[in-house]
Order: structure tokens, then C-alpha cells, then sequence
């Protein structure tokens, strides 16, 4: 099997932990990847869940993990592939004056990705009637695990200590959606002017698209590399489903977004979330992302993961073949194209970790180049 099988299925189907205080320094509830665990396999650091109901119910089992962070995954009591656990972050050790715990201002992502989600709260997520029903934002600030506005200053000084500390590589933004017609893209623009001022590292930063399309050239300016406008799900009709709120926002108004955003930021520097599993068929996906990759626009699509506390929380996961479906027509359809998860200066797509995709890509890099040296 495949490195890029094996991520497949295992982030399809999770994996138990023998001791679940391997999965304590793992997150649960909040934005982003959560209910996931860290780990690398063949040199790639992805996401695996093992906090939902299938990796309580998976196949897959992995064992205590050794002083060095190595450990074995065995699948159905038989080995299957050699893994290591990331080290846990030395910067989430510290406070800032005020005593906010760095931990509370961002998050280590993958190995060397740092992840702020810099205000905790969403008008979509204050309303069942609007909210993404896959969506946990909130869960982690009523939790009492992170602060509901990360200031220009504090993520400054958290992201320095990244970077210094971890070595971080590139820096995560992302955001609840405020009501103001600029969707986040103001405080994004005021929170990379003073980062980029203490630190030289790459940025992305996530919105929904902006009413005013000027907004992509003042994110640009303030110092951020790459661009995320995420659709999520791809068919008009699931989307006002799954997302009765956000769906408001027309896949056409994506698209004009997506464009003036490219000539901002460059081919390959813009990316859309697709989270594959709500429904959306594999050819449903693949034809939006022709439409992406024909533009510029990088599509990251990722399985979804189903968090608890939502109102999908026992939504199944996507099959393995249905991911695979996707990902290897997808990975040759990015480097036709001309992108690829390496070239993208900041963000997920770049960090790869919730996807296989990445991994498809390499095989399809590799393939070329065998047959190019024949």
C-alpha cells in the first residue's frame, strides 16, 4: 500500500489509542482540525482523528509511543506502518505579561505550522437557524481554552516565539465572521501589519470573500502571502442545507472573489476548503475543481471529520475509495495546471496535513520523473 493509501485510510478511519494519554496533548472541539492527533508516516506530518465515534470503532490501534516519539500502528491486531508523535510545541509553555497563556492565543499545527483563529466567535455560529452545522468555534472558548479576540500584539509576540522557539514555518489565520461587510478581512490586514513587523513569516490568512474586492489588495499589502475562501460544499442545494447561513453568499460571488484574488496574490496563492463526505458527489467535486485549477485557485479537499457537540457528530466519514476517487484525479489535475502544495507560500494547502493530497501529488511528481529518466 501506498504512503497516500495509507494516510487515506487512516484518516477515514481513525485510529484507537492503547493509551489515551497519547491523545493528550491532541485538541478537541474549536476551529480547525480537532478531535485529530498529529503524526508523521514516511516523513509526512498529517492529521489523524481519535477522538470521534469511527476512530473509537476503527481498525486501527496504536501503541504507547516510545521516549523518542516513535510508535507502531497495528490494524486488526496485525502490524501496519511505522509512526512518529511530533514533539509538543515549546512556546505553548509560556504567558504572555497579562498571564494569557500562549496555548490560548494559537496552536501548533502539524509539526511546524502555527494556527490562530483570531476572533472565537461567528454570526453564523450565534444562530442554529444560520450556523454551519458542522462548525465547533465556539467549543473551544466555552471550554475555556482560548480567548474570544486575539489582539494585533499578542500574535505578534506568540508568533515570534514560534518561530524562535519551534521553528515554525508559516503562520495559519483564520476567523469567525463578523458583521461588517469586509468579513474579516480587517482585523486579518491589522493583525498581519504587526506580526510581519516582528517576525518574517510567511502568512496566510481565511475569510469569506469580502463585499469590497479592494479588501484582497489591502490583505496583500499588510503582508499576506496567500489567500483561503472557503466553499466547503461544492452543490447549491447541500449548501443551503449544511450551511443555511454562509450559503448566502452565492458560489458566484466565490468565484468573482477567487479571481480578482488570484491577480492579487498569484497563481497557486489562493485555496478553497472542499470537505469531502457531506454529501457532494466525487463527480460534483472534481467539476468545481477543474473550475478552480483552470483559475488559479488551489482545492484543498480534505475528508470530513465529524466533531462532537455539532450537529453532524454522527455523520459517517468518507470511504476510502471515495477519497481516492477524488484525491488521484485531483493531485493530476493541481500539477497540470501548474500549482502544487509546495508551492504555495503559506496555509493549509501548504501544510497538507488534513489531506492525502499532498502525498497523491508526490507520487504523480515521482511517476514523471521516472518515466522522464527512461
Amino acid at each position: 500500500m501506498q504512503v497516500a493509501e495509507i494516510i487515506t485510510d487512516l484518516q477515514t478511519r481513525g485510529v484507537r489509542l492503547l493509551d489515551p494519554r497519547a491523545g493528550a496533548k491532541s485538541r478537541r472541539g474549536g476551529a480547525g482540525p480537532t478531535d485529530h492527533k498529529a503524526l508523521t508516516i514516511d516523513g509526512l506530518t498529517v492529521m489523524v482523528p481519535v477522538h470521534t465515534a469511527s476512530a473509537f470503532d476503527s481498525p486501527y490501534l496504536i501503541e504507547v509511543p516510545s521516549e523518542d516519539g516513535s510508535a507502531r500502528i497495528f490494524k486488526d491486531d496485525v502490524f501496519f506502518c511505522e509512526v512518529h508523535f511530533p514533539q509538543k510545541a515549546k512556546f505553548t509553555d509560556l504567558s504572555t505579561a497579562d498571564g494569557v497563556p500562549y496555548g490560548h492565543i494559537a496552536q501548533l499545527h502539524s509539526k511546524d505550522v502555527l494556527a490562530t483563529t483570531v476572533m472565537q466567535n461567528c454570526i453564523r455560529y450565534q444562530s442554529k437557524k444560520n450556523t454551519c452545522k458542522f462548525c465547533a468555534i465556539g467549543q473551544s472558548l466555552a471550554a475555556g481554552r482560548t480567548i474570544a479576540r486575539k489582539s494585533p500584539q499578542q500574535l505578534a509576540e506568540v508568533a515570534r516565539a514560534a518561530y524562535l522557539l519551534d521553528g515554525v514555518k508559516h503562520m495559519v489565520m483564520t476567523t469567525g465572521t463578523p458583521s461588517s461587510e469586509d468579513r474579516g478581512a480587517r482585523i486579518l490586514s491589522d493583525c498581519a501589519k504587526s506580526i510581519r513587523a516582528a517576525v518574517d513569516l510567511p502568512l496566510q490568512a481565511q475569510c469569506e470573500p469580502p463585499s469590497d474586492d479592494l479588501w484582497h489588495v489591502r490583505m496583500k499589502e499588510s503582508g499576506i502571502d496567500s489567500l483561503g475562501m472557503h466553499l466547503e460544499v461544492v452543490n447549491p442545494i447541500l449548501r443551503k442545507e449544511i450551511m443555511p447561513g454562509k450559503s448566502e453568499v452565492s458560489l458566484d460571488r466565490y468565484f468573482e472573489s477567487f479571481s480578482v484574488a488570484v491577480e492579487v496574490f498569484g497563481w497557486g496563492q489562493v485555496s478553497t476548503y472542499i470537505l469531502a463526505g457531506l454529501g457532494d458527489t466525487v463527480e460534483e467535486i472534481l467539476e468545481t475543481c477543474e473550475k478552480l485549477t483552470s483559475m488559479g485557485v488551489y482545492p484543498f479537499v480534505v475528508p470530513f471529520v465529524p466533531v462532537s457537540g455539532t450537529s453532524l457528530e454522527s455523520h459517517p466519514p468518507p470511504s476510502p475509495d471515495f477519497m481516492k476517487a477524488v484525491l488521484e484525479p485531483l493531485a493530476e489535475m493541481i500539477l497540470r495546471s501548474g500549482m502544487s502544495s509546495d508551492m504555495i507560500k503559506a496555509g493549509c494547502g501548504k501544510c497538507g496535513a488534513c489531506s492525502a493530497l499532498s502525498a497523491f501529488e508526490r507520487i504523480k511528481i515521482l511517476s514523471k520523473q521516472k518515466s522522464m529518466a527512461c
